[in-house]
C-alpha cells in the first residue's frame, strides 16, 4: 500500500502562510483514500477495512470513492449486489467508523429502496460520524451518460440508476461543514455554488472517472470549483482495472481554497492495473475564512441582475420525521406546514405557548435561505403567531430570530422563537430576553413529554389562520 505525503505548494497569496503549513493534527486532517473495487463485496470491504485502520492513526475524517462497495460487471450483476441502507454492508461501515472514532464518506454507495412496490437503485454518498451514526446522505442528481466511440466508452448511467431530487445542506464535521455530491456532479458548477452559499467549507467529489476524461479535466475541474467557491475540494477517485469493460483514472486529490493541489494519490498507469493509496492534508479553516476576507467573491455577486434559483422540493410526506439539525421533531408536535417551514411546539417553553417556526431546507442562517424561502418564513411566522395569541388569550407577542451563535443560537438551523406575552408575565419587560438567552442551556426549567406537545399541536391545528 502506498502513501503519500501531505504536499503544500506556494504561492503569492499574502496570507500568513506559516500558520497554514503548521504540522498536522487528526483534530483537522482529512484522509482521502483511492483503491480498485471489484465486484466482489467481501474483498473490496477488506481493502476498505485496511486503508480505514491506515489512515485514522492520522485522519479525523476519511474519505472514500465512489462504488467503494463495488463496481458491477454487469446492470444485472449491480442491481443485485445493491443493498439498503440499513442493510449488513452498511453496519459493517458504521461499526469501522465507531472502531476507530472517526468519520467516514462512503462515496458511492449502491443504495436499494423500495418504491410503491419496486426496487429502485441510486448512487448515495453516505456520511458516517464517529459514533456509527449516518449524519448525512445525498443521492446522485446527475447521471452520467456519455458516449465516446473513438474512446470505446459508452455509459448509461440512468439505465439502472434513479436520479437523486435533492440538495441537501453541508454537514458539520471535525474539519468544517462538507458538502455532499458524486463524480459527473462535478461538471455543474450551480450545484457546488448552492453548497457554499448554504454555509459549506468542503466540497465533495468522489469518483469513478474514465481515463480519457480524467486526464483532459479532472484536475482542472477540481481546480476550478476550489477556487470559484474558495472551498476546500476532496475527491476520493476509483483507481485501475475493475473488470474487462472499466478503468477508472484515480488520481485522488485535495485541492485548497487557492487552488493549491495539497494531497494526491497516482493516476493510472498501465504499468499498473490496481492500486491502494491514502493521501493527507490539513484543513485549515482559518485559511479558508482569510481567503474569503481577502477576496468576497460571495459578496460581489450582482444578485441584482442575476441569481442561482433552487426549486425547492416541498417537504415529502414519506419521511417519517422533521429535522431541526440533527435533532428528529416528532410529527405529532407539528401544528403547520407551509411551502418551506414548519412550526412545532416546544420542548422547554419561557411561556406558556412558546413555539418555534423552522426551515424545511437545513439551513444554519437566514442568509441561507433563498429570496423564497425568507418570505415564507416570515409570513409563516406571521401566521402562526396569530394562532397562538387566539389560543393564549394575548394580544402582542416576542417574536425573536436568533441569528448565529454568538446571537444565542444554540441549534445551528434558522429558527424563529415566537412567544405570547401577558401583562406582568415578567417583572421588566426585557427580561424575557435574558430568559430566553438561557432557557435552554439552564435546565431549571422542566423538558415536557411527547404526550404534553402534542396535545398543545392538536389544539394549534385548529386555530390555522387561513
Amino acid at each position: 500500500m502506498k502513501f503519500l505525503q501531505l504536499n503544500h505548494f506556494k504561492s503569492n497569496f499574502s496570507l500568513p502562510f506559516v500558520r497554514y503549513l503548521s504540522q498536522m493534527t487528526a483534530k483537522n486532517t482529512a484522509a482521502v483514500c483511492q483503491f480498485t473495487a471489484t465486484s466482489n463485496k467481501e474483498a473490496n470491504l477488506k481493502i476498505v477495512t485496511r486503508l480505514v485502520s491506515e489512515a485514522a492513526e492520522k485522519a479525523k475524517v476519511i474519505f472514500l470513492p465512489e462504488a467503494c462497495d463495488y463496481v458491477g460487471t454487469s446492470i444485472t450483476e449491480t442491481k443485485q449486489l445493491a443493498e439498503p441502507l440499513d442493510g449488513k454492508l452498511m453496519s459493517q461501515y458504521k461499526l469501522l467508523a465507531q472502531r476507530h472514532n472517526v468519520w467516514l464518506s462512503i462515496g458511492g454507495f449502491h443504495e436499494r429502496q423500495q418504491v410503491n412496490g419496486r426496487d429502485t437503485l441510486h448512487n448515495t454518498h453516505v456520511l458516517i460520524n464517529s459514533e456509527g451514526v449516518i449524519t448525512g446522505t445525498y443521492r446522485k442528481v446527475h447521471l452520467f451518460d456519455v458516449s465516446l466511440p473513438e474512446s470505446n466508452i459508452n455509459l448509461q448511467e440512468s439505465s439502472y440508476i434513479t436520479a437523486g431530487t435533492q440538495i441537501g445542506a453541508p454537514v458539520s464535521t471535525p474539519i468544517g461543514s462538507v458538502g455532499l455530491m458524486i463524480c459527473y456532479d462535478l461538471r455543474f458548477p450551480e450545484l457546488s455554488l448552492i453548497l457554499r452559499k448554504n454555509g459549506g467549507d468542503v466540497l465533495t467529489f468522489p469518483s469513478a472517472f474514465t481515463v480519457t476524461t480524467g486526464e483532459a479535466h479532472w484536475k482542472t475541474l477540481l481546480k476550478s470549483r476550489a477556487i470559484e467557491n474558495q472551498c476546500y475540494v476532496i475527491a476520493a477517485a476509483q483507481y485501475g482495472v475493475h473488470n474487462r469493460k472499466r478503468i477508472s483514472f484515480g488520481n485522488s486529490l485535495i485541492v485548497d481554497p487557492w487552488g493549491n493541489i495539497i494531497a494526491e494519490c497516482p493516476a493510472y498507469s498501465k504499468e499498473r492495473a490496481t492500486d491502494e493509496s491514502i493521501a493527507y492534508a490539513n484543513i485549515n479553516v482559518e485559511f479558508l475564512k482569510g481567503v474569503r476576507q481577502k477576496m468576497p467573491v460571495l459578496d460581489h455577486r450582482r444578485d441584482d441582475l442575476y441569481r442561482l434559483s433552487l426549486n425547492i422540493n416541498k417537504y415529502e410526506s414519506d419521511v417519517p420525521n422533521f429535522m431541526f439539525s440533527d435533532k428528529v421533531i416528532p410529527p405529532s408536535t407539528v401544528f403547520y406546514i407551509s411551502k418551506y417551514c414548519f412550526a412545532f411546539t416546544n420542548i422547554r417553553c419561557v411561556v406558556p405557548g412558546h413555539v418555534l417556526v423552522a426551515s424545511l431546507r437545513q439551513a444554519k442562517r437566514l442568509e441561507n435561505l433563498y429570496p423564497e424561502e425568507i418570505a415564507d418564513f416570515f409570513q409563516t411566522v406571521v401566521k402562526i403567531q396569530q394562532m397562538v395569541e387566539r389560543a393564549y388569550g394575548s394580544h402582542s407577542s416576542t417574536i425573536c430570530v436568533q441569528d448565529g451563535p454568538e446571537a444565542g443560537q444554540t441549534i445551528p438551523h434558522i429558527h424563529c422563537h415566537i412567544l405570547p406575552r401577558k401583562m406582568g408575565d415578567f417583572e421588566q419587560n426585557d427580561d424575557i430576553y435574558l430568559e430566553l438567552a438561557k432557557h435552554d442551556r439552564d435546565h431549571g426549567k422542566p423538558i415536557r413529554d411527547v404526550e404534553e406537545m402534542t396535545t398543545e399541536a392538536n389544539m394549534l391545528k385548529k386555530l390555522i389562520v387561513q
